[in-house]
C-alpha cells in the first residue's frame, strides 16, 4: 500500500451509531481529515496556502460503502490524485481496516481552486498542479496512535 498517501485514524465511540458501526455521515468528516492531511503533505501549511491567495472549496463528495467500521478500529485511508482540471481537482480515497486490510469504503471528493479575496474560481497554479499530480506516495500520517515508525524526529519539549 505504498503507492498512495495514507492517513491512520482510530474510530472513536462517539462516531458510532445504534447499530454499533461508524455512522455514515462520519465518513464525510474522515474524508475531510484525510484530504486535508494529504494537501498538507503536498502543499504545506493551510495557512501558508491562504496567505498566497489560494483556497479551495468542495463541490462534490461521493461515498460508497462495502463493509462496516466499528469502535476502536484503526482505519487506513489511502488518498491519491484522481483527476485534474484547469480549476478543479479530484481525490480518490479508499478506506481499509488497518489490521485486516479489508476494504471498507471508497470516496471521491472534488475541489475547485478559488482566490481567497473574492472566492472566485481560479486556475490551479502550475507548481500546485505538479505537486498534486505527483501525490504523496509512501507518506503516512498517524492520528490513530499505532506508532508507525518514520524518519521524523519528535520536537524536544523543555
Amino acid at each position: 500500500m505504498n503507492d498512495a498517501f495514507c492517513h491512520l485514524l482510530r474510530v472513536r465511540y462517539a462516531e458510532c451509531d445504534a447499530q454499533k458501526v461508524v455512522f455514515n455521515a462520519k465518513y464525510a468528516e474522515y474524508v475531510d481529515i484525510a484530504a486535508t492531511e494529504f494537501m498538507r503533505a503536498i502543499w504545506g501549511s493551510y495557512n501558508d496556502l491562504l496567505a498566497s491567495g489560494v483556497d479551495n472549496q468542495v463541490v462534490k463528495l461521493t461515498i460508497s460503502w462495502k463493509a462496516p467500521a466499528r469502535f476502536d478500529d484503526v482505519l487506513a485511508i489511502r488518498v491519491k490524485p484522481f483527476e485534474t482540471g484547469s480549476s478543479s481537482y479530484t481525490l480518490q480515497l479508499d478506506f481499509y481496516n488497518f489490521e485486516t486490510i479489508k476494504h471498507l469504503a471508497s470516496a471521491q471528493i472534488v475541489y475547485v481552486m478559488v482566490s481567497t479575496g473574492t472566492h472566485k474560481k481560479m486556475i490551479i497554479p502550475d507548481h500546485m498542479r505538479k505537486a498534486f499530480e505527483a501525490g504523496a506516495p509512501g507518506i503516512m500520517t498517524d492520528h490513530a496512535g499505532v506508532g508507525v515508525k518514520t524518519d521524523i524526529e519528535p520536537a524536544s519539549y523543555q
